[in-house]
């Protein structure tokens, strides 16, 4: 079997941002679908790298895929990595498992040894951006909670996104944390993503106010290449410490447990290098008992199949990322998209990734450019406000 054409798409869902799907054809009539991570202003930059990628693919065999990972980035990006070449090569390497996994009648979990668990917990994020008082943010979660879910992420902090933060904006966050665990109650776990965005003594001071609400974890209090500010934090708080969601690779986790960083992280499968790769992240966190949360900040459709099939192979697995505004597209492009029954994903059956995505349909959903942000100086912040 050879590998003849590779396509991609890049679709708007209607809310936030771009998603890129790509499409791997064989001589023998298979086809392959993956889907790579996108940041906002980075689309056509993905797009690209798939292009050029795809150069040194045609041809050769779909079931090579340690093989052509290494050429990836030995002879394609001459050993420099970056966020465009590894979200075009995990979206590539995914639609390879999918060939694979079809061509062997098999799915692809089958493949990588096996599952440890037939079904799959996964916690619901989306569904509180823009959120702007506090009545709506609780009667939003409620709903998610009415949903089956039982694990629900955000933002507590208001914006802008700043390092250094007014107290006003830790009491702005209290005040969120605690209305949501009171509305919710005890058994519904908090998820706070702090999205990289403060000094380790904003951050520790903050840990410390939310530890009485028990929150299930704390996810990248500082920026992601600062993984000593995060080692910091986490031996300051009693809360789980979480990052990875930005590490690329093997060789880009090995700090964070050199430096005992985190008690959980976070690859995405759409940007880490693939499923082979997040598997081995995984594997490398077990010996640490470091847990495993992939990231999926991705459709509900390829990635997070490739997301389920992987986390079902991870003894050290804990939770996943469902992304609930995404779920709209999914139906109307996917005849049998992955869905939680209660805050679960059961395992699916069918051969390869196991989803079947309507390419007439995506023509419907084209690709928009991010609008041009306005950046203010901290000086012209403002008041805290918003989520």
């Amino acid at each position: 079997m050879k590998i003849t054409d590779v396509k991609h798409y890049t679709v708007h869902p209607g809310w936030r941002k771009n998603l890129i799907y790509v499409k791997i054809e064989t001589d023998e009539g298979l086809i392959g679908w993956g889907e790579a991570y996108t940041q906002y202003d980075r689309d056509r930059a993905v797009v690209t790298h798939i292009e050029e990628l795809s150069r040194y693919l045609i041809g050769r065999n779909p079931f090579n895929i340690r093989h052509l990972r290494w050429i990836a980035f030995d002879d394609f990006a001459q050993r420099r990595g970056s966020l465009e070449f590894y979200s075009s090569f995990s979206g590539i390497e995914m639609a390879l498992w999918d060939i694979v996994g079809k061509a062997a009648g098999q799915p692809v979990y089958n493949l990588l040894g096996g599952p440890c668990r037939d079904k799959v917990r996964v916690y619901a994020n989306g569904w509180s951006y823009k959120i702007q008082d506090f009545a709506s943010y609780v009667k939003a979660a409620e709903n998610v909670v009415k949903q089956g879910y039982t694990a629900v992420k955000f933002d507590p902090l208001p914006r802008p996104w700043r390092t250094f933060i007014p107290k006003e904006h830790i009491r702005h966050a209290v005040k969120v944390v605690k209305a949501m665990r009171e509305a919710l109650g005890p058994d519904i776990d908090l998820l706070l993503d702090i999205h990289r965005r403060l000094a380790p003594m904003h951050a520790i001071e903050l840990s410390k106010r939310l530890e009485e609400f028990e929150p299930y974890w704390f996810e990248e209090p500082c920026q992601a290449e600062n993984l000593e500010a995060i080692a910091e934090v986490r031996t300051r708080t009693r809360i789980p410490v979480v990052t990875g969601e930005n590490i690329f690779t093997k060789a880009g986790f090995r700090p964070v447990f050199d430096y005992r960083s985190a008690d959980i992280i976070n690859p995405d499968v759409s940007i880490c290098g693939g499923i082979l790769e997040l598997l081995e992240i995984a594997a490398m966190a077990e010996p640490y008992l470091v847990a495993v949360s992939p990231h999926n900040y991705n459709s509900t459709l390829m990635a997070l199949s490739a997301t389920i099939h992987a986390s079902a192979c991870m003894p050290n697995f804990i939770i996943t990322e469902y992304f609930l505004p995404f779920v709209e597209l999914g139906d109307k492009i996917c005849r049998n998209q992955l869905k939680p029954v209660n805050g679960y994903i059961p395992l699916p059956t069918e051969p390869g990734l196991g989803l079947d995505i309507d390419e007439a349909v995506l023509a419907n959903y084209p690709y928009k450019q991010f609008p041009l942000r306005k950046l203010p100086f901290p000086e012209d912040d403002g008041k805290a406000g918003g989520f």
